[in-house]
């Protein structure tokens, strides 16, 4: 009888992979072992073809591995790195894929740090999951048919490094994801890295051609499922209504007695044209940070210090504190309590481009810094990667779109943030492209000084993920809400052409 797995991993000649092979030839599930080499590795190994490939994730290596696939299912190794799987691993992930029907699972695994296993759970699949770098792990079981079908449907692409994602997109249009909630393997994980060192790694220029096949990826899968949007665009009237400040600069913070003042200073020395103030969201702060504020608000009128009635708002909900006071600005500008303005014609600049490209929202750029304001890798965050006609697709790609960003009032307060602490400007940008162009300011405009206290350094992974899943979630909300607006955009195309051009009768009822 035929066993069930074809099984692919990644050879490039190390010691890890014979182990692996091994452990796969000491199952009764793996009718086949398939190598895949990007490089001429010397010799043969028993027992397993060996497939030349020209990258792991390119698109003539998923075609390769669909059509040589005679299995009812494929396991693919993605990462080139010690695997070792648990007891009954396999079956386990055989037996959910049977029992559900998904065209792929995936499972929570270990990482092997130091010797020791640590724990690394992986989140659930979902409509928004759609980044390039959602983390399946290493261990991916395909229903193959499913994978054949796939295949089918990306077999005029031609990506060297976006091959599998697109692949996956193409695959979650059919059949549902399963994750298995345990962990059936363990890895030697390759980046060691701490998380918000990673985070930027998109806009690493070095990056670049990656990110254009991702992007190309991506476009393509928000077209297939109807949430794509054309680029066209609706104008806001900036001058409506009537504002006592052209500009708002708005700081939530919670004890920051360290960094704030710093940032207060840099906003009330700007140089404009027009009046601005600056509302600073003090959020019960207890340690020195009020009195600070309090005594500035003193020195200078433009300062407005709030201190919100409510006990249960985080960042989103001080924004939204600050957005909807009387003395709110017609552009209502970010700044983090940890962060200063590069030099004093930040706000002229934003407000400047808010005139010039009649749009609803600017970001801007900044610079990595350490506390002596000495540059820090990555260096520049620009996201050049930003195009007019198609930024606001991508922005369901990637983890965020830059900063500062500064909005048009009316707008954002139609809007709002949801009270959160992590995400909210993302929800925010997400929900004002979906109907406007957003500005772009590719200079730096402000320095993100890093430190030990900032609210993403070396986070753990239960929060990343807890991060990621909600920004997913976000991403899955506006999907959704482009999917509807495209088909409401779509029903009155129709009605309007059909009122131009009403049916005719025929010419036996005109007699």
């Amino acid at each position: 009888m035929p066993k069930p797995l074809t099984v692919y991993l990644p050879d490039s000649g190390q010691q890890h992979t014979q182990r692996t092979i091994d452990q796969l030839k000491q199952s009764s599930l793996v009718e086949r072992i398939c190598l895949l080499s990007t490089a001429a590795i010397a010799g043969k190994c028993e027992g397993c073809d060996r497939l030349a490939v020209d990258s792991l994730y390119g698109s003539r290596t998923m075609q390769m591995i669909a059509q040589k696939t005679t299995t009812p299912y494929t396991l693919l190794v993605i990462h080139d790195t010690t695997i070792e799987f648990g007891q009954f691993a396999l079956e386990r992930l055989l037996s959910v894929a049977e029992l559900t029907g998904s065209g792929m699972v995936y499972s929570d695994y270990y990482d092997l740090q130091g010797g020791q296993r640590v724990s690394h759970p992986v989140i659930e699949y979902q409509t928004g999951s759609i980044r390039d770098d959602f983390n399946f792990g290493s261990v991916l079981l395909f229903d193959s048919q499913a994978l054949k079908a796939a295949a089918g449907a990306t077999r005029r692409q031609n990506y060297q490094y976006a091959g599998l994602y697109s692949l996956r997109l193409a695959l979650s249009r059919r059949q549902p994801f399963t994750r298995v909630g345990e962990h059936l393997y363990w890895k030697a994980e390759q980046d060691v890295r701490k998380s918000d060192q990673k985070q930027f790694d998109y806009v690493d220029p070095k990056n670049r051609a990656v990110q254009i096949e991702m992007e190309a990826a991506a476009t393509e899968h928000l077209k297939q499922v109807g949430a794509w949007l054309k680029p066209r665009f609706k104008t806001p009237n900036l001058d409506d209504g009537a504002f006592a400040n052209e500009a708002s600069v708005i700081i939530p913070v919670k004890n920051r007695v360290k960094t704030v003042g710093d940032a207060v200073a840099s906003v009330l020395k700007q140089k404009t044209s027009f009046p601005f103030n600056l509302i600073v969201v003090d959020n019960h702060s207890t340690d020195g940070t009020t009195d600070l504020l309090r005594s500035s608000a003193q020195k200078d009128s433009r300062l407005v210090h709030v201190i919100p009635e409510r006990q249960d708002l985080v960042i989103g909900g001080c924004w939204n504190q600050g957005i909807e006071h009387p003395a709110c600005g017609r552009f209502a500008v970010q700044l983090d309590s940890d962060d200063i303005y590069k030099d004093e014609h930040t706000l002229q600049t934003i407000v400047a481009a808010f005139r010039r490209e009649k749009c609803a929202m600017v970001i801007g750029s900044y610079r990595m810094t350490n506390f002596k304001l000495e540059e820090i890798p990555p260096g520049v965050i620009d996201h050049k990667e930003w195009t007019p006609e198609n930024g606001r697709n991508n922005a369901l790609r990637i983890n965020g779109l830059g900063a500062p960003r500064a909005f048009y009032t009316p707008i954002l307060r139609r809007i709002k943030f949801p009270n959160v602490s992590y995400g909210e400007d993302y929800a925010a940008v997400l929900a004002v492209s979906r109907e406007y162009q957003i500005g772009r300011i590719y200079e730096p405009l402000y320095l993100c000084r890093r430190w030990e206290g900032n609210s993403d350094a070396g986070i753990d992974v239960a929060k990343q993920n807890a991060f990621n899943f909600y920004k997913d979630k976000l991403r899955t909300f506006e999907i959704l809400a482009r999917q509807r607006l495209n088909q409401h955009l779509k029903k009155a195309a129709s009605a309007s052409k059909q009122n131009r051009h009403p049916k005719r009768k025929g010419r036996r009822a005109n007699r």
